[in-house]
């Protein structure tokens, strides 16, 4: 655990770097991608869109970070600036992506159908041998909202981000995050309803 004058550290040697790489530094861009790689990748891996391929998000998160160097004013840690980048690229990759379909019953494992027949059974938690079904399933549920829901929900409820921490990241006023927040779980509660329909 970094204490928080390591983590100042860590942040001042990133961004020492970003001015090296913007003076033309190669060795100073290729300390930035070992550094910020293990960042870009996380957040790659949490709002990844289903056809792309994570290396391929990865590899145009730093593409776009290196073409608009000169584009990087300093005012925030570089490490903030790169993460933002690599959040819109994914949710500009989901919306080229997007493809509005009813979630149906016969697109669930079987696995996942006994989660959905448990939930509508009983209002008891649902038992630890389902918990990977119930993770998958969530994750099928997203796959149906729109990539700006997608993403909020992501942030908010899997990541465990503030809403102003949201907000920093898309650009969106806190405002916009809540009502966004607030769509995206009715509408995952009425694709949930839909299948609990479906099972009784």
């Amino acid at each position: 655990m970094y204490t928080p004058d390591q983590c100042h550290d860590a942040i001042d040697g990133i961004d020492a770097y970003a001015k090296r790489a913007r003076a033309g530094d190669e060795a100073a861009v290729n300390q930035l991608y070992d550094r910020l790689y293990p960042t870009v990748l996380r957040i790659v891996r949490a709002h990844q869109p289903l056809q792309t391929s994570e290396e391929d998000l990865v590899q145009m998160v730093f593409i776009k970070a290196f073409t608009k160097l000169e584009q990087f004013s300093g005012t925030v840690p570089f490490e903030h600036w790169i993460a933002r980048i690599a959040v819109n690229t994914c949710l500009k990759q989901l919306n080229h992506e997007r493809v509005r379909r009813e979630l149906r019953w016969v697109d669930l494992t079987e696995q996942e159908e006994r989660v959905v027949r448990t939930l509508a059974a009983t209002r008891d938690d649902l038992p630890v041998s389902e918990t990977v079904a119930a993770r998958e399933l969530v994750s099928k549920l997203l796959g149906h909202l729109s990539p700006a829901d997608r993403l909020v929900v992501t942030l908010l409820h899997l990541e465990g981000r503030s809403v102003q921490e949201v907000s920093q990241l898309t650009g969106w006023s806190r405002p916009l995050v809540k009502v966004r927040a607030f769509r995206a779980r009715r509408r995952m509660k009425h694709l949930l309803n839909q299948l609990l329909c479906d099972a009784s």
